[in-house]
């Protein structure tokens, strides 16, 4: 199992690539990446691996359950699979941008299964808070 560390500061370039920390990528067996939005307003990325794991336990929710269903929507209809280029970056798309409110700078967090991208101004605070815990 990959186990993402860490806390590193980046900045989006003119197309919108992000460059994923080293640490980060030695993780990846493979070139493609799993992003969706994540719980706080952050764009959570995972490997292959972790996010079939992570989508099968909520795939085992059944249908008939509203809350499985909606968990569902959010998860999957604004996850996107990406390609980490020869250089370390990948692309993030348009909505989950938006959503995560992510413009310029950013931190990219280890979460243990996966890792998240936070607009930095963002993530100093929420980390803030995560101290005061």
């Amino acid at each position: 199992m990959n186990l993402f560390l860490g806390e590193y500061d980046h900045a989006l370039d003119d197309r919108g690539r992000v460059t994923l920390p080293r640490k980060i990528r030695q993780e990846f067996d493979e070139r493609e990446v799993v992003l969706a939005k994540g719980f706080e307003p952050c764009i959570f990325g995972f490997d292959k691996a972790s996010w079939e794991r992570e989508a099968g336990k909520h795939l085992d929710t059944p249908v008939t359950d509203s809350r499985g269903r909606q968990l569902r929507r959010y998860l999957f209809a604004a996850a996107e699979k990406v390609e980490i280029d020869k250089l370390g970056r990948i692309l993030l798309p348009a909505l989950l941008k938006e959503y995560a409110s992510v413009t310029r700078e950013v931190v990219v967090i280890g979460a243990g299964d996966h890792f998240e991208i936070w607009d930095r101004a963002r993530w100093k605070e929420y980390a803030a808070n995560l101290e005061s815990v």
